[in-house]
């Protein structure tokens, strides 16, 4: 009889491990919202303190040339769920489209083949979700404090600071799953999108960094016509109310929206902070170069300000799974929206196919599969996302889906991937930024904008990483420029992108 039961227990512990081993990986991904990859510490920022996000780098691998499809809110979560261009999956900009929740999605197929599946915090895709069990969004933007969120109960305004809510709402529904189910989850951050107001227990924490100019801060724009029109200069454009919390008076700042939804201890948190600030710019009164630094300088402050507080809840999420155990089978993955200007080019915001706003941060940890400290140089975008995901787990990627699995290069970190990225931003009006589409390859970006402005642009990113140099009209890159646009060409055809191709096909 002992023997029998010895026997029985083994066979027991045997199948326990094995479903243990043969279970599908969970999926955790945290999108963040405008947060450049020049502020993370795992990037090399010599300003920006990242520890909690670093982790996952450290842990799994490093993407060094992650980029997107159109840099921009919305539509760059459209990919993400569908691994479509945004031409294809319908939502190309945040002022005009919607997004058709009826189409297919990776969390659809997910949660066909047995995923638990949930989206918390910001999508800006509406609130009629489909593909997830469970959903806690917020309204549009969302706002830094006291947010309203809405799930299929109705909408809600939960009192706090938004990182936290997403958070504890995120982890709430971990705290509700059987485990019998892999699970997919989602968090979406607001953070650290226009107008960075911080969670006042991080006010301080940027204050005395002495943050040096970029380089091409004061960037004259003098062979780049587009970028002569945008609106998204930190000089002109960035506002002292609005943006950088300067207002003439608390009750001038306290009848704004944002403001006025705080509760008292937060508003008296604000005013103690932004008060003196404001009465000793009020006492300098900058001018001209001055002021402009000066702006540079609170602009950076509140964004990392802002930061903190999301880099302090990361690690709140990996530490949730590292105390259950579950950080062996999870997928992690970090990325932003997109990229975003840190004063390069004298700016704030995204949209261009210049590298801060084209580039994204991405990391990813999966013990089973990516050593530590993995660095990965291949070319990838973020319409590449939703098919290896699908792939990692062992589900058909559909045959619409246009981005191709990049699993090889997580355990291969030295293989490439893409040699061509293809961009196509499509908003017109917001900035005053021209649409646009281009195509970039390791040595040259070749970009041709419409509408607002007429014209193409060409770099040699060997020569002029910082693209301030449009050599389109150079003769000494005349069969460049002909080599670059059959690449574009290819690659407008390859993705079927009916509205590029009769633009290209308009001539100049």
């Amino acid at each position: 009889m002992i023997k029998i039961t010895s026997l029985f227990s083994a066979v027991l512990f045997c199948c326990a491990a094995w479903a243990q081993q043969s279970k599908k990986p969970n999926i955790l991904i945290i999108i963040s919202d405008d947060h450049a990859f020049q502020t993370i510490g795992a990037y090399g920022s010599s300003y920006g303190k990242t520890p909690q996000i670093d982790r996952i780098a450290e842990q799994g691998a490093i993407f060094k040339r992650a980029y997107v499809n159109n840099s921009i809110c919305g539509p760059a979560r459209a990919t993400l769920l569908t691994g479509k261009y945004n031409h294809k999956n319908g939502f190309k900009d945040n002022e005009t489209s919607t997004f058709d929740f009826n189409q297919d999605s990776f969390v659809k197929q997910l949660q066909q083949h047995g995923y638990k599946t949930a989206w918390i915090g910001k999508i800006h895709l509406g609130h009629q979700l489909q593909g997830f069990d469970y959903y806690e969004v917020l309204n549009g933007q969302g706002t830094y404090f006291n947010p309203e969120f809405i799930s299929k109960s109705g909408r809600q305004i939960s009192e706090g600071y938004v990182s936290d809510l997403v958070t504890d709402k995120a982890l709430g529904w971990l705290d509700t799953l059987n485990k019998e189910n892999p699970f997919c989850l989602v968090i979406g951050h607001k953070a650290t999108h226009r107008n960075w107001q911080p969670d006042p227990q991080d006010f301080g924490t940027y204050d005395t960094v002495d943050f040096e100019l970029p380089a091409t801060f004061y960037d004259a724009y003098t062979s780049r016509k587009a970028a002569q029109q945008q609106e998204m200069s930190i000089d002109k454009d960035m506002q002292l109310p609005y943006d950088l919390k300067m207002y003439d008076s608390a009750e001038a700042m306290l009848a704004q929206g944002d403001y006025k939804r705080m509760t008292d201890a937060q508003k008296k948190a604000y005013l103690e902070y932004y008060r003196p600030i404001f009465e000793d710019f009020k006492k300098r009164n900058p001018q001209g170069k001055e002021l402009a630094e000066w702006k540079f300088k609170r602009y950076m402050t509140d964004y990392l300000n802002t930061a903190a507080s999301m880099d302090r809840n990361v690690g709140e999420v990996l530490d949730y799974l590292d105390d259950r155990e579950l950080m062996e089978n999870t997928i992690v993955i970090y990325l932003s929206d997109q990229g975003f200007y840190m004063g390069e080019h004298g700016w704030f915001d995204k949209r261009w196919m210049y590298e801060e706003s084209f580039r994204t941060p991405m990391m990813i940890s999966y013990p089973k599969l990516i050593k530590p400290g993995s660095v990965i140089e291949a070319n990838v975008i973020n319409v590449d996302i939703a098919p290896t995901l699908l792939d990692l787990v062992g589900v058909e990627i559909p045959k619409d889906v246009q981005g191709k699995p990049f699993t090889n290069v997580l355990s291969e970190p030295t293989k490439e991937h893409r040699k061509e990225l293809y961009y196509h931003y499509f908003e017109n009006g917001e900035h005053a930024v021209s649409p646009h589409f281009g195509v970039r390859t390791d040595r040259y970006k070749l970009i041709r904008y419409y509408t607002g402005v007429e014209g193409w642009e060409l770099f040699d990113l060997e020569k002029d990483p910082r693209e301030m140099n449009n050599v389109y009209r150079d003769a000494a890159y005349k069969k460049t420029v002909q080599q670059m646009k059959k690449k574009l060409m290819a690659e407008i055809e390859r993705y079927d992108d009916q509205e590029a191709k009769a633009i290209f096909l308009s001539g100049e």
